[in-house]
C-alpha cells in the first residue's frame, strides 16, 4: 500500500513538472523558435546529406548489379595480346565453377576507327555502338528479352547477319511496335532483327539499351579483325566465382609469364593471336636472355611487365559491387558526421537558452522550493523543457530534410530518405538536448529556496 502511494505521488509530481516544462517552453515563443530552428537545421542537414550519400550508393550498386551477378571479366590490357576465338569455350571446360562464357568484341569501324557503326533503318541513317557476343549473353548478364528471341550458337558459327536490339533502339522503330522480323543495314550489310532486349534503365547495363547486339563472329567481320581482347564468364554462385577467379589467375599467370611483345608484329607466341589456334594450355615461349637488361636503343621488343601494369586483368563484378558499396557507405557516414556538427551547435544553443531561463526564473524556482518542490522535481522540469525543444526540432528537421531530398531528386541527384539517417539524426538531437540540458537543470535544482527568493 505504501509502495503504491509512493508511485502515485511520483506520477502526480511528474505530471505537474511536465505541465510546468510545457508552460516554460510556450511562455517565450520567439526564444523557443530560435532554439528549435537550430536543432531542425542540424537534423535536416544530417537527413539530406546522408540521403544523398545513400542514393549515390544505391545508384552505383544498381549499375554494377545490372551487369549481372557472379560475372567475371577477363580483359587484355595491351593491343598486342589477344585471346584465341576458342579460348572462352576452353575456359568453361577447364575452370570449375564457370557456367557460361562468351568472347566479347567491341565493334570499331575499320575506316573511321569510330566505336559507332553506320546503320540504316528504312530511309533513316544513324550510328550506334555494336556489341559482339555469343548466344550466352542473356544468361551471363541476367538480361531478359522483351520480344523475339536471342540468336543461337548456330548463328554464331555461321557468322549469320542477325541482330538483337537494345530497348531504346527498338522503341525508336515503328513507333514503339516490335520490329522483330524486319531488316536493317549495319555497315552496309542487311541484318534481320530477331529480338528486342528488355529495358535495363538509364545508366545501367553499360548502356545496353542504346546498343545493338550481333554474333561476335559477325562483329569481327565488320571490324576487319580477328582480335578478341575480352572474355566474360559467369558462375552459379559468389563462392564459385571466387574459386574460378583463383583458377583463372593461375592459368593466365603461367601462360603470360616471360612473354615478350613486339609492337610492330603483335603478340610473340601467345595463344596463336590472330590465327585463332591454341587454347589456354599453350605455354608462353621462354625469353632467350632472361638475365639481359632491356636495350633502350632497341625498344621494339620489351617484356610485358615493363609497361607498369598486368597484361591481363581478371575482375569479379561481385567484388566491385562490395567495394563500391563499402566506399559509398563510408562517404554517407562522413557526410552525416559533417552535418552532425550543426546538431552540436544546436545543442549548445539549448544549453545557453536554458541557462538564461534559469536566471530569469529564479523567483519561480524559489517559490516552488518553498512550497515543497523537491530537487528532483526541478531537475525533471528543466530536462523536460530541453527534451521538448529537441523533439519539436527533430520533427521539423525531418520534414525539412525530406523536402530537401525531394528537391535534390527533381534536379537529377540520386537521393533517398534513409531510415538510418533519420534514426541517427533523431538520436543525436535528443542526446544533445538531454546532455546540454543537464547542466542548466542541475543549476536550477540546486538553488536553495532562500537564495532563489533573494535573487528574484
Amino acid at each position: 500500500m505504501k509502495k503504491k502511494g509512493i508511485i502515485s505521488s511520483f506520477l502526480v509530481r511528474l505530471k505537474f513538472s511536465a505541465m510546468m516544462a510545457l508552460n516554460g517552453v510556450t511562455s517565450n515563443l520567439l526564444r523557443t523558435f530560435l532554439t528549435v530552428l537550430g536543432i531542425a537545421i542540424g537534423v535536416a542537414a544530417v537527413v539530406s546529406l546522408m540521403g544523398i550519400g545513400e542514393g549515390a550508393r544505391r545508384a552505383v550498386v544498381a549499375q554494377f548489379e545490372s551487369l549481372g551477378q557472379n560475372v567475371i571479366i577477363i580483359k587484355a590490357n595491351f593491343n598486342e595480346y589477344n585471346f584465341a576465338t576458342n579460348e572462352a569455350a576452353e575456359l568453361k571446360e577447364r575452370v570449375e565453377g564457370i557456367e557460361y562464357t562468351t568472347p566479347v568484341v567491341y565493334t570499331i569501324d575499320s575506316t573511321t576507327k569510330s566505336k559507332k557503326i553506320a546503320m540504316r533503318w528504312r530511309r533513316n541513317d544513324f550510328s550506334l555502338e555494336v556489341l559482339g557476343v555469343n548466344n550466352n549473353y542473356p544468361a551471363i548478364r541476367d538480361h531478359k528479352l522483351m520480344s523475339g528471341n536471342f540468336f543461337t550458337s548456330l548463328h554464331v558459327k555461321q557468322n549469320a547477319p542477325v541482330v538483337v536490339l537494345g530497348y531504346n533502339v527498338a522503341k525508336s522503330f515503328l513507333n514503339g511496335r516490335s520490329p522483330v522480323g524486319h531488316i536493317m543495314k549495319i555497315a552496309g550489310i542487311n541484318y534481320r532483327i530477331v529480338g528486342v532486349m528488355a529495358p535495363k534503365g538509364e545508366g545501367n547495363g553499360d548502356g545496353i539499351d542504346d546498343k545493338v547486339i550481333i554474333p561476335y563472329t559477325s562483329a569481327m567481320r565488320i571490324s576487319g579483325t580477328k582480335d578478341i581482347t575480352e572474355i566474360w564468364a559467369k558462375s552459379n554462385s559468389s563462392k564459385d566465382a571466387d574459386f574460378a577467379m583463383l583458377q583463372l589467375g593461375r592459368i593466365f599467370t603461367r601462360k603470360i609469364k616471360g612473354t615478350t611483345i613486339n609492337p610492330n608484329k603483335g603478340t610473340d607466341g601467345v595463344d596463336g593471336g590472330t590465327t585463332g589456334e591454341g587454347g589456354v594450355d599453350v605455354p608462353a615461349p621462354p625469353i632467350e636472355n632472361p638475365g639481359e637488361p632491356e636495350n633502350p636503343e632497341n625498344p621494339k621488343e620489351e617484356n610485358i611487365f615493363t609497361k607498369g601494369e598486368e597484361p591481363i586483368t581478371i575482375t569479379s563484378l561481385n567484388q566491385m559491387v562490395e567495394q563500391a558499396d563499402q566506399a559509398n557507405r563510408v562517404m554517407s557516414l562522413l557526410l552525416g558526421g559533417i552535418a552532425a556538427v550543426s546538431l552540436l551547435v544546436g545543442g549548445i544553443g539549448i544549453m545557453n537558452i536554458m541557462l538564461v531561463a534559469v536566471t530569469e526564473r529564479t523567483g519561480e524556482i524559489g517559490v516552488r522550493r518553498a512550497l515543497g518542490a523537491k530537487q528532483e522535481d526541478l531537475l525533471i522540469q528543466f530536462l523536460l523543457e530541453a527534451i521538448y525543444v529537441s523533439i519539436i526540432g527533430c520533427l521539423v528537421g525531418v520534414i525539412m530534410g525530406a523536402f530537401a531530398i525531394d528537391l535534390a531528386s527533381k534536379y537529377g541527384l540520386d537521393a533517398v530518405i534513409s531510415s538510418q539517417s533519420i534514426k541517427i539524426a533523431i538520436g543525436v538531437a535528443l542526446s544533445s538536448g538531454l546532455l546540454f540540458g543537464v547542466y542548466p537543470a542541475i543549476n536550477a535544482s540546486s538553488l536553495p529556496p532562500v537564495e532563489a527568493l533573494k535573487r528574484s
